[in-house]
């Protein structure tokens, strides 16, 4: 496995670093860095503090994702998932949240919430062009390349 080293920096005493719960876990995870539980009702999102900023290497980007555990068992997920930390953000890390459950749920402090994902970013250069590169798909759009019920 690829190691690359982060800095982290904490922001409160009180914060838990990001940390593998295996050996071979994909996602650090990402803890709730709050004085006081936060309710979060159906349908609403809470942008939860995780109490530490971060530097990583160029050329890298940090993916935050949804803990499966919560999103199953409670419907807590992330609006915007994954969500993508830039290698030159500096500012405190924050988890967006969303209740998609049908019953409130209560982000009590310390408790992981997310999980966070390192990956190597490649930068595009667009070209305009009059024609593209035909394919068997071509402007298939949703749903255009099966049912998903098996071999077609």
């Amino acid at each position: 496995m690829e190691s690359i080293s982060i800095q982290i920096k904490r922001l409160r005493d009180s914060a838990v670093l990001p940390i593998y719960q295996t050996d071979q876990a994909a996602g650090m995870d990402l803890s709730a860095d709050i004085d006081a539980p936060v309710v979060i009702e159906p349908g609403e999102i809470a942008l939860i503090p995780c109490g530490f900023a971060m530097s990583m290497p160029r050329g890298f980007e940090a993916q935050v994702r949804p803990r499966s555990g919560l999103a199953t068992k409670h419907g807590i997920s992330m609006p915007n998932a994954p969500g993508t930390v830039d290698s030159d953000y500096r500012g405190e890390m924050k988890v967006p949240l969303i209740n998609l459950g049908r019953v409130a749920f209560v982000v009590e402090p310390k408790m992981r919430v997310a999980q966070m994902v390192f990956a190597r970013v490649a930068r595009a250069e667009i070209s305009v062009v009059n024609e593209l590169s035909e394919t068997n798909r071509g402007s298939g759009g949703f749903g255009s390349t099966g049912t998903g019920h098996g071999p077609r």
